[in-house]
C-alpha cells in the first residue's frame, strides 16, 4: 500500500512541497531515499523507537520511504512526523483519513512527543498556496504562523495529538493554535512586553551632534558610521537607536519574520514580528555568519538577513576582517544576498541599516589633546582599513567627542526617546507617501531617477556641490549619498516646522540641507591625516 504526505523545505524564505512517500512490500529492511541527509537518515530509527514507545509494531517486511522530488536535497528533523505516519497508515494500523489534506511536519522524541522545527511560516504560507486544508506543526511551530487564519493551523505535543486528528472521529478544534492555552499565555506575555531594553536618549549626556545624526539615519534609513575614543557612548547610542526605529510594515513584518522562522532562532513573543529586529553579532564572527552560508541546498542568513527590516550594528568595525567587511558592499547597495554553491543559489533579503563603530586610532584617544600616542602613519594606517567603497556606501560619518565634564556630572539631560521617535514616524509617513509607486519605502533606498525627480537642485545648489566636490574629492557614489542625507533632513524640517494638527509639507532641497549632509562626509577625505 503506497502513503503519500505532504511535507515541505525551505529554500531561501519560501517553500517547496517535499512528498514523504512510504511503501510496504515483500521483503525485509527499511529503506530511506531521496537525498537525505545524516539528521534525515538518524530519524529512522528515532521514528521506530517512538512508534514502539506508543505500541505501534513496525512490519516485518520491506518498507521503503521516498522523499520526492529526489534530486533536491533535505535536511533536518522535521520528516519525522510524517514518516511515522506513513508507515502507521501504510502498514492500516489506524484509517488515517484526512491524511493527504494537511501539510505536516514535526521532530519526535522517543516517547511520542513532537518537537518543534524551523520554517513554520513559509510552510503555513505554502499550504494555503496548494489550497491544503492547514498545517499540523509541533505547538511552538505554530504559534508562529497564528496570523494565517485563512488555513487550519493546528498544534500538537504528541503523536497522539496527530492521529486523532487525522481520524476525524471527534471535534479537533481544541487543537488548532488558537485555543491552546500556549497562545493565551504567549498573548498575555505580549501584554506584560516593555518597550525594551535598550538606552533611552535622555539618557545620554551631551552628544547632541551625534544624536541629531542618529536621528536622521533612522529617519531615512541611512546607513552610519560612529567615530569616537573609548567612552564616549558610541555602543550607547547606537544601542539606544533601537528606541526610535518606527514599526514595521505589514510587508516587512511578514518578511523578517519568516527569515526568523526559518534560520531557527529563539524570538519572543508570537506571530509576525512586531519589533525591528536589532542585530550586533561580535567583531570576530566569520564571513558565513555575517553574510549566510552553509552546504548544499541547506544555505541558511546570516545577520545581515536577521537584520532585515531593522539595524546592524558593528562594533570595533576597524577590527573586523577585511573580508568580511569588503563582503558587505554588495548587500548594502543591493539590499539582499545572493549565497552560491557549486549547485544551488540561494538569495535572501537583507535591507537594513548598518551602525558601524570605530576608534579613531590604534590607541583609540586622537582628538584628545596629548593622550593619543599614535604617529600620523599608524592612525592614517587604522583607518584606511576602511576602503573607499566601504566609506562612500556609509551615509553618515559622525565624530562623538568626550562630554564636557560639567554636563556629564550635573546630568544635563535632553529629549527622550518617545519624543525623537514621533518625529521619525512623521518622516517615515512623508516617505511612505512619496514612494508610494516607487516600490521603496525610505530615501536610502532611492535610485538616480528617483534621484532627479525627488531631490532636484536649484542654481545655488548646484554651486554649492560642485565646491564640495572639487574640494572634499567626493565620488558619485558619496554626491548621491549627500543627496538623499539632505532629502531627509529636509524632511526632517518639514516635520519640525508644520503647523499642530496639520500633515508636514516637505518642500524642496536648499543649500543648508546640503551644507548640514555634506558635514557627516569627513572619512572622504583623500589624507585621513587630516582629520
Amino acid at each position: 500500500m503506497l502513503i503519500t504526505i505532504t511535507g515541505a523545505k525551505c529554500v531561501g524564505i519560501d517553500a517547496v512541497p517535499v512528498s514523504v512517500e512510504v511503501k510496504i512490500d515483500r521483503g525485509v529492511g527499511i529503506h530511506l531515499v531521496g537525498l537525505a541527509d545524516a539528521a534525515v537518515k538518524e530519524s529512522l530509527l528515532r521514528t521506530v523507537t517512538a512508534l514502539q514507545s506508543m505500541g505501534f509494531h513496525i512490519p516485518g517486511k520491506k518498507i521503503v520511504i521516498n522523499l520526492a522530488p529526489a534530486d533536491l536535497h533535505k535536511s533536518g528533523s522535521g520528516y519525522d512526523l510524517p514518516i511515522a505516519l506513513g508507515i502507521i497508515a501504510a502498514s492500516e494500523q489506524r484509517n488515517l483519513l484526512a491524511l493527504s489534506k494537511y501539510l505536516i511536519m514535526g521532530e519526535l522524541g522517543l516517547d511520542g512527543s513532537v518537537r518543534p522545527v524551523p520554517g513554520a511560516l513559509p510552510f503555513a504560507e505554502m499550504a494555503i498556496a496548494k489550497g491544503l486544508a492547514g498545517c499540523i506543526l509541533p505547538t511552538r511551530s505554530a504559534l508562529e504562523a497564528v496570523e494565517y487564519r485563512q488555513s487550519a493551523i493546528f498544534g500538537v505535543d504528541t503523536l497522539s495529538d496527530v492521529l486523532r486528528i487525522l481520524e476525524e472521529r471527534e471535534d479537533n478544534s481544541r487543537l488548532l493554535i488558537w485555543n491552546k492555552p500556549a497562545y493565551h499565555e504567549a498573548l498575555e506575555a505580549a501584554g506584560r512586553d516593555t518597550a525594551g531594553d535598550y538606552p533611552d536618549f535622555a539618557d545620554i549626556i551631551g552628544q547632541e551632534g551625534a544624536k541629531r545624526g542618529a536621528e536622521i539615519a533612522v529617519s531615512g534609513g541611512h546607513n552610519l558610521i560612529l567615530v569616537g575614543s573609548p567612552g564616549s557612548g558610541k555602543s550607547t547610542l547606537a544601542k539606544a537607536m533601537a528606541g526610535i526605529l518606527p514599526p514595521m510594515t505589514l510587508e516587512e513584518s511578514i518578511v523578517t519574520s519568516k527569515i526568523y522562522s526559518i534560520s531557527g532562532v529563539p524570538r519572543s513573543g508570537y506571530g509576525l514580528m512586531k519589533k525591528r529586529p536589532f542585530r550586533a553579532p561580535h567583531y570576530s564572527a566569520s564571513l558565513p555568519a555575517i553574510i549566510g552560508g552553509g552546504n548544499g541546498n541547506s544555505v541558511m542568513p546570516g545577520e545581515i538577513s536577521l537584520a532585515h527590516g531593522g539595524v546592524l550594528f558593528l562594533d570595533e568595525f576597524a577590527q573586523i576582517p577585511k573580508s568580511v567587511v569588503e563582503a558587505l558592499r554588495g548587500p548594502l547597495e543591493d539590499r539582499k544576498v545572493a549565497v552560491s554553491r557549486l549547485r544551488t543559489k540561494t538569495e535572501y533579503p537583507c535591507s537594513f541599516m548598518l551602525v558601524a563603530a570605530s576608534n579613531p586610532c590604534p590607541c583609540g584617544y586622537y582628538g584628545e589633546g596629548d593622550r593619543c600616542t599614535c604617529t600620523v602613519g599608524r592612525r592614517m594606517s587604522y583607518l584606511s582599513r576602511l576602503s573607499g567603497p566601504i566609506m562612500d556606501r556609509l551615509d553618515l560619518h559622525v565624530w562623538m567627542s568626550p562630554v564636557d565634564t560639567g554636563r556629564l556630572v550635573r546630568r544635563v539631560k535632553g529629549e527622550s526617546s518617545a519624543e525623537v521617535a514621533k518625529r521619525v514616524l512623521a518622516a517615515r509617513k512623508i516617505q511612505e507617501y512619496r514612494f508610494r509607486d516607487e516600490g521603496i519605502s525610505v530615501n536610502a533606498e532611492m535610485d538616480s531617477r528617483m534621484l532627479e525627480r525627488f531631490c532636484p537642485l536649484d542654481d545655488n545648489c548646484n554651486s554649492m556641490m560642485e565646491k564640495l566636490i572639487c574640494a572634499r574629492g567626493l565620488s558619485a557614489r558619496a554626491f548621491t549619498r549627500i543627496l538623499k542625507v539632505a532629502r531627509t533632513i529636509a524632511d526632517l524640517d518639514a516635520v519640525v516646522s508644520a503647523p499642530a494638527g496639520e500633515e508636514p509639507v516637505p518642500g524642496p532641497l536648499r543649500p543648508e540641507h546640503l551644507a548640514e549632509a555634506a558635514t557627516y562626509r569627513f572619512l572622504d577625505r583623500r589624507n585621513f591625516g587630516e582629520l
